[in-house]
C-alpha cells in the first residue's frame, strides 16, 4: 500500500470517528422526517401531471368519435343529395379521424395505465412515511432515554456517599451535643438551691401541721399523759377520725392562704 493511500485511510478513518461522535442520532431522524414529507408535495405533483394528461387524451379521444360520429352521418347526406365530390372529401376526414382515434386510444390506455401505477407508488410511499415516521419517532424516544441514562450514571459516578455520611454524622453529633447540654441545664436547674429551699420549705410546713395536729389532740384529750410523738401518730377509730380529717383539711387551707 502506498503512502498516499495509508494518509487518505487513516484521514478518513478519523473523518468518520469524528463524524460519529459529533453526529446526533435524534437530529438526524428528524431531518430525515422532514425530508420524506418535503417529498410528498412533488410526488403529489408528478401524479397529477400524469393524470392531467390521461384526462387530456380522454377528452381528445371523446371528440375523436363525435367527430367520427358527425362524419359519417355528413357522408350518408352527400350520397343521399347525390354529391359524391363532398361525400368523398368527408371519406377521407373520417378516415383520417378513424386513425387518430384508434392512435388516442392507445395513448389513453397507456396514460390510463401510468396513471394508476403513479396514484398506488405515491400510496406506497405515503405508507412508508409513515411506518418510518413512527419508527423514527419510537427510536427519537430510545435516544431521549438513552442520554437521560448516560446522564445518571455520570452522575452516580460522581457521587460520593462517603461525603454525605460524613456530613450526616457530623450534624448527628452537634444534635448529640445540644440535647445533653439541654439535659445537663434541665438537671441543674431541678437540682439548684432555689429548688432544695422549696424542699425543705415544703418539709417545715409538713412538721408545722403535725405539730399543730398535736396540740389540737391534746387540748382534746386525745393524746396520753406518757405519750410522745409516736402516740401522736396513732388515731383512733370512729368519729375520732372525722375530727381528725377535718382538722387536716382546715390547717391546709390556712396554710395555703
Amino acid at each position: 500500500m502506498g503512502l498516499w493511500a495509508r494518509i487518505t485511510r487513516i484521514f478518513r478513518a478519523s473523518t468518520g470517528a469524528a463524524l460519529d461522535k459529533i453526529e446526533n442520532p435524534e437530529l438526524v431522524l428528524q431531518q430525515t422526517i422532514r425530508d420524506m414529507r418535503d417529498r410528498v408535495p412533488e410526488l403529489n405533483n408528478s401524479v397529477a401531471q400524469v393524470m392531467a394528461t390521461e384526462r387530456l387524451l380522454l377528452k381528445n379521444h371523446e371528440n375523436l368519435e363525435k367527430q367520427v360520429v358527425d362524419l359519417d352521418s355528413k357522408i350518408k347526406a352527400s350520397v343521399k343529395m347525390g354529391r359524391d365530390d363532398i361525400a368523398t372529401a368527408y371519406i377521407g376526414q373520417l378516415q383520417q379521424a378513424q386513425l387518430d382515434k384508434e392512435r388516442t386510444s392507445a395513448q389513453l390506455e397507456h396514460a390510463s395505465l401510468a396513471s394508476k401505477q403513479a396514484l398506488k407508488a405515491r400510496d406506497n410511499y405515503v405508507l412508508n412515511m409513515k411506518k418510518r415516521t413512527a419508527e423514527a419517532m419510537q427510536l427519537i424516544s430510545a435516544a431521549k432515554q438513552a442520554k437521560l441514562q448516560e446522564q445518571l450514571a455520570q452522575t452516580m459516578e460522581t457521587f460520593n456517599i462517603g461525603d454525605d455520611a460524613s456530613t450526616f454524622n457530623e450534624m448527628r453529633e452537634k444534635i448529640d451535643r445540644r440535647v445533653a447540654a439541654a439535659e445537663a441545664k434541665l438537671q441543674l436547674g431541678t437540682s439548684s438551691v432555689d429548688t432544695q429551699m422549696a424542699d425543705i420549705e415544703r418539709e417545715a410546713m409538713d412538721i408545722q401541721l403535725h405539730d399543730k395536729l398535736l396540740e389540737y389532740k391534746q387540748q382534746m384529750g386525745m393524746l396520753g399523759s406518757g405519750s410522745g410523738n409516736a402516740g401522736g401518730k396513732q388515731i383512733t377509730a370512729g368519729s375520732d377520725e372525722k375530727v381528725l380529717e377535718d382538722v387536716i383539711v382546715k390547717e391546709t387551707n390556712e396554710a395555703a392562704n
